[in-house]
């Protein structure tokens, strides 16, 4: 294992509480390759198609995480983050021996001290099942029955969904993601289905004796573009779309107003009931705000994402703040404002909060861009609790450089480098894991 560049002297972060939950999150379908021991998700079947990845990559091999994990394993001890959250691949869970891999995998953790924090879907949807389909989303329930089932003895922190928002929207509103349909606002029934997918799966979970469960949703606040009635109505709109509407029916118990009338078939309000089922913590997935103004009456290309023009809103530019290589703002104030206005939304019926993700883009090993967004965000995580929001963890995005969806290998997250271009696939800590890693021990 090669050496870690060394960070720049910072001063040392605020204390947080001594339970507090530090981690690092990766995703299945990203890291773990061995795609020949597992069954196809419809992500397969999206990169196969020519255009659909920016570099013509897929994630058949990504990391190698399946065969090389306990090095992976051995990078997390190295770093002293207490947990590890990473997702279970369904299409390999539905191979022969699928279980057996992370079977492996959360008792190399729990002998190396780190907390295995399990998400059941990450995206990577079977081929053959189809979020459009409400039939799916009891389909989940009985894969997270078979998963607690195998794992729950040594797995106390569940997450049911990761980002049901982003993968309704770029998988099936705009077709960026797979399975990459363009329905705009005809996918709503993939948001109910997942939804009641959660509420079905926090049954399960509860019943395998899982007593530490929640979902990680992806929130950031909207900004309009002006003070003027049609920007703050068509940024109102957004928030309830991609915030309120993912939110409130696990919070609330309901959609927000005149949603619910949207939802697919059957009894709405007794699918709430299910999705509602009490949560023991609320995951958010925080990147960056952002700012909506009212239709411009032209598609655009916003971060890779083609914006239809008959959409009610446009996606603006934020002016003033840094941004990643990935073209995203650096706001790390909007994090406590995003958490001090869910605790002002919704008072007591927001359970403990933990962030789930938070990351960045950057390229080389001497990423002290990268250390710079990740200390000012956490800073600005300790603001939120020194306000009063219940804050229990937080999660750095991400622990490996991966495949990253639509723009392939192109956009690092990762804590560590890995080698895509020679294939060797060779770890290499950077700047910013040594500065995690004395961060945690400054923790303690």
């Amino acid at each position: 294992m090669a050496t870690a560049p060394r960070p720049r002297p910072r001063p040392p972060l605020p204390r947080f509480p001594a339970e507090f939950l530090w981690g690092v999150s990766t995703s299945a379908h990203q890291i773990e390759g061995a795609a020949d021991l597992r069954q196809p998700s419809v992500w397969d079947t999206f990169t196969a198609e020519p255009g659909r990845v920016r570099d013509g990559s897929t994630a058949a091999v990504a990391c190698d995480h399946y065969h090389r994990h306990r090095e992976d394993v051995a990078l997390l001890a190295d770093l002293g983050v207490d947990a590890y959250r990473f997702s279970v691949s369904w299409p390999r869970v539905r191979s022969p021996k699928g279980l057996d891999f992370y079977d492996a995998l959360v008792d190399d953790l729990c002998a190396a001290g780190v907390r295995p924090v399990p998400t059941l879907f990450h995206w990577d949807l079977p081929e053959g099942l189809d979020w459009l389909d409400r039939d799916t989303a009891y389909r989940l329930a009985d894969y997270a029955a078979e998963v607690a089932d195998r794992l729950g003895d040594r797995v106390g922190k569940w997450i049911t969904l990761n980002e049901p928002a982003e993968h309704t929207l770029l998988g099936h509103a705009l077709g960026t993601h797979a399975p990459g349909r363009r329905l705009l606002f005809d996918a709503l029934p993939v948001a109910h289905h997942q939804l009641l997918a959660h509420g079905l799966a926090v049954r399960a979970l509860r019943a395998a004796g899982a007593t530490d469960v929640g979902i990680a949703n992806s929130h950031g606040p909207v900004w309009p573009a002006s003070s003027g009635a049609a920007d703050t109505e068509a940024a109102d709109f957004y928030d309830v779309l991609l915030n309120r509407l993912f939110a409130e029916p696990v919070l609330l118990g309901a959609y927000p107003s005149g949603l619910g009338e949207l939802m697919p078939g059957g009894d709405v309000a007794a699918d709430l009931e299910v999705i509602a089922g009490p949560v023991d913590w609320y995951g958010v997935n925080y990147y960056a705000p952002t700012k909506v103004g009212a239709p411009q009456g032209t598609e655009i290309d916003f971060g890779g994402v083609r914006m239809p023009a008959e959409l009610p809103f446009s996606v603006r530019e934020i002016e003033g703040f840094p941004t990643t290589d990935f073209g995203w703002p650096v706001v790390p104030g909007a994090l406590t404002e995003l958490l001090t206005g869910f605790r002002d939304r919704y008072g007591d019926r927001l359970p403990p909060v933990v962030i789930t993700e938070n990351g960045c883009s950057y390229q080389g090993l001497d990423d002290q861009d990268r250390i710079a967004y990740l200390d000012a965000h956490v800073r600005a995580l300790h603001e939120a609790l020194a306000a009063g929001v219940d804050v229990r963890g937080y999660f750095v995005w991400s622990l490996l450089d991966n495949f990253e969806w639509a723009e392939g290998y192109g956009q690092r997250f990762g804590l560590v480098h890995v080698d895509f271009e020679t294939g060797t696939l060779e770890r290499t800590p950077k700047a910013s894991y040594a500065w995690y890693r004395e961060a945690l021990r400054g923790q303690r």
